[in-house]
C-alpha cells in the first residue's frame, strides 16, 4: 500500500511539474522543441481598446478565451490555475476551439496549456469566476452587507449583476485593464469583513479605456502620456447605495457597469472643470465609434464637490446630466 501511494504521488507530481526553462534545452545548448509550443492570449482577449485584462464567467460555464498557438492546439490539454499560489483546480480537459470551460469555484484563475508532464501558465488575461447572484442569501453573501436589489421586489424587470466577483486582500491590487486595480471597484462602504465582493461588467472596462487612449491622443507627444486616473465609485451595493447623498435609487454602479473618475486629462498636475470637459468630449468620441457602448455621462463640476469628476456608464442607451 505505501509503494502504491508513493506512485500516485510521483505521478502527480510529475502532471503538475514545470520545468525550468534550461531543462528545455539540449546538452549541446541548442533548445529542442518545447512540449507545450509557446501560446498567447488573441488580441481580441483584450478587448477593443487591447487593454482589458479580465474577462468574466460563472462556475462551470463556457468562458471565450481566444489563443495564438505556435503548432497544433488540438494536442494540447488546459487547465486553470490560482493567480495566488499557481495550484491547479478541476480538471483537466482538451482543448478545442476558443470556447474554455470555467472553474466550479469563484476565484481568479489563469489559464495552464498542458502537453505531458510540462505545463505552461499563460499571463496577461484573468479569469474571474464569480459567485452566482442566487448564493446571496437575503441581503448578506458570506457576511458581507449587499443589501436588496429592485430586481429581487415581485414583478420587478429592473437590471442586476450576474454574479459578484471575490475580493481578498491579497487581490486588491490585480490589474483589470492597463489603467485600473480591482480594489478601485470595491464599494468604500465601510465594511471591513473579508471577503468583499463586487459587481463589474467588462463593456465598463473596455469603454473605460477606450475613453483614455483618446485623451492620450490628445496630448502632444503620445509616446510618453501617463495619465493620472482614480475612481471616486465604482460598484455600491444596494445597501451602501441608499447612504450615498443624492445618488438615484436605481443606479448604474449597483449593476457594475458605472464609474466615477477623476482624470488630469490635460496633464496640468491639477483637475479642473477643463479636465471633466475632455472627459466628456473622449467619450462622446468612443460612443460615436462604438454605438454599443453607449451609456451615460454625468458632469458633476459644481463647487459642492471637492474634485470635479465624470460618471461614465454602459447602460446601452444615451444619457447626459450634470451634477
Amino acid at each position: 500500500m505505501t509503494a502504491a501511494m508513493f506512485v500516485v504521488a510521483a505521478l502527480a507530481v510529475l502532471r503538475f511539474y514545470e520545468p525550468p526553462q534550461t531543462l528545455l534545452e539540449s546538452r549541446f545548448g541548442t533548445p529542442h522543441l518545447p512540449l507545450v509550443p509557446p501560446a498567447t492570449p488573441s488580441a481580441t482577449a483584450f478587448g477593443r481598446s487591447g487593454a482589458v485584462q479580465v474577462r468574466f464567467a460563472l462556475p462551470n460555464d463556457g468562458v471565450e478565451y481566444p489563443l495564438e498557438v505556435q503548432g497544433d492546439p488540438t494536442e494540447l490539454e488546459y487547465s486553470w490555475v490560482r493567480v495566488t499560489d499557481s495550484v491547479g483546480v478541476d480538471s483537466i480537459r482538451p482543448l478545442h476551439g476558443d470556447t474554455l470551460i470555467a472553474p466550479s469555484v469563484p476565484g481568479f484563475y489563469r489559464l495552464a496549456l498542458m502537453r505531458g508532464i510540462e505545463r505552461r501558465i499563460l499571463s496577461g488575461v484573468t479569469l474571474a469566476v464569480m459567485v452566482p447572484f442566487d448564493e446571496k442569501r437575503g441581503g448578506i453573501l458570506d457576511g458581507y452587507r449587499i443589501g436588496t436589489f429592485r430586481a429581487e421586489r415581485r414583478g420587478a424587470t429592473s437590471p442586476r449583476p450576474d454574479g459578484f466577483v471575490q475580493v481578498l486582500p491579497e487581490l486588491v491590487n490585480l490589474p483589470v485593464t492597463r489603467h485600473l486595480r480591482l480594489g478601485s471597484f470595491v464599494a468604500p462602504d465601510g465594511q471591513t469583513t473579508w471577503p468583499r465582493y463586487t459587481a463589474l461588467d467588462r463593456r465598463l472596462l473596455d469603454k473605460l479605456e477606450l475613453v483614455f487612449q483618446q485623451l492620450a491622443r490628445w496630448r502632444p507627444d503620445t509616446a510618453t502620456v501617463q495619465l493620472a486616473v482614480s475612481v471616486n465609485s465604482g460598484f455600491r451595493t444596494p445597501w451602501y447605495n441608499r447612504r450615498v447623498p443624492r445618488a438615484a435609487r436605481d443606479s448604474r454602479h449597483q449593476v457594475g457597469d458605472a464609474a466615477d473618475v477623476v482624470i488630469d486629462a490635460n496633464g496640468d498636475g491639477r483637475v479642473t472643470r477643463e479636465d471633466a470637459n475632455l472627459v466628456a468630449a473622449a467619450v462622446e468620441m468612443v460612443e460615436q465609434s462604438h454605438p454599443d457602448l453607449a451609456g451615460g455621462l454625468g458632469l458633476y463640476v459644481s463647487g459642492r464637490y471637492r474634485q470635479p469628476y465624470v460618471h461614465i456608464d454602459t447602460r446601452g442607451r444615451r444619457a447626459r446630466w450634470r451634477g
